[in-house]
């Protein structure tokens, strides 16, 4: 099977969009595809390079990549394409939105307030949800554009940054407690990870740099387990994803806070749900395997 993995991109996201590009072209079985790199670099090159392949995993991150977009003009050209379809794909892409279907289906998350300019901050929805803050663009990933914000100023500061990055920004609610990571693959929740680091959030250099962050299956209580087992099927089925998917949270005493939902998470050599799939049994290249064969039955 010829198989064209899609990387690089228009989105603040491209370096990581090229590293996991790389790893997924590395890691893939030779003796069964026929790989083929397909960088992009505009919109436009997407339609001309794809068109005759038999199947694309898109390796791309961020806007036009993780929004849909892509999805629906493989979708239009009869393209098989690896993880969820455009309805998921923009859904999840909107923090905003995602958080407000959280809500409906009575999924804790941490408050939040949105802010398109600086002139508009409503400090007295601040001063309701109160300080530390974390501002980050709606649309946004791999912690760009994110800050750790303590008093007006330096949110003020924050939100000017991150609207370099997209149009809407998310002022919210920062929680203090244990970072999860949950990777679903087929509907079904792989080991859960801990992540652990010596930074105020889980940036991007714990992200992405080697020795970055401490990232490792836990054993939550049975109480804990079930609440984050049950979020995780909720998020799944309400979003109707596909395939594989993570969905980040944070765990604060007896409460489980969804934060968002990634359906096109990093796959680079340091990325969590690789880490996941290894501790469930699977090689990335066995993983990999999953994805196209779940992707093609989609």
């Amino acid at each position: 099977m010829q198989i064209g993995v899609v990387m690089g991109g228009i989105s603040s996201e491209t370096e990581i969009s090229y590293l996991t590009g790389k790893h997924i072209i590395d890691s893939l079985d030779k003796d069964k595809y026929e790989v083929l790199p397909i960088p992009i670099n505009t919109k436009y090159e997407l339609i001309d390079r794809v068109k005759c392949l038999e199947f694309a995993f898109i390796a791309l991150h961020g806007s036009f990549g993780e929004d849909g977009k892509v999805q629906a003009i493989l979708e239009s050209m009869d393209v098989p394409y690896s993880g969820s379809g455009v309805l998921s794909s923009a859904l999840c892409m909107d923090k905003n939105t995602c958080k407000k279907v959280f809500i409906a289906d009575r999924i804790k998350t941490p408050k939040w307030i949105m802010i398109k300019k600086v002139e508009e901050i409503d400090f007295q929805e601040v001063d309701r949800i109160g300080f530390p803050l974390i501002v980050k663009p709606n649309s946004g990933g791999s912690s760009i554009g994110i800050a750790l914000v303590y008093n007006k100023e330096e949110l003020i500061n924050a939100v000017k940054e991150a609207l370099k990055y997209d149009e809407e920004v998310m002022v919210e609610e920062y929680i203090n407690g244990e970072e999860i990571t949950c990777c679903m693959l087929d509907g079904e929740l792989l080991p859960i990870l801990s992540i652990k680091h010596d930074k105020e959030f889980f940036d991007y250099s714990s992200k992405y740099d080697d020795d970055g962050a401490e990232e490792k299956p836990v054993e939550l209580s049975k109480e804990i387990y079930s609440k984050v087992e049950k979020a995780c099927k909720i998020c799944w089925n309400s979003f109707k994803l596909s395939v594989y998917a993570r969905i980040d949270m944070i765990i604060r005493e007896d409460d489980v806070y969804v934060l968002e939902i990634n359906t096109l998470p990093g796959m680079t050599k340091n990325s969590l749900f690789p880490k996941s799939a290894k501790a469930f049994g699977l090689s990335f290249s066995e993983l990999l395997d999953r994805i196209i064969e779940s992707s093609l039955k989609k």
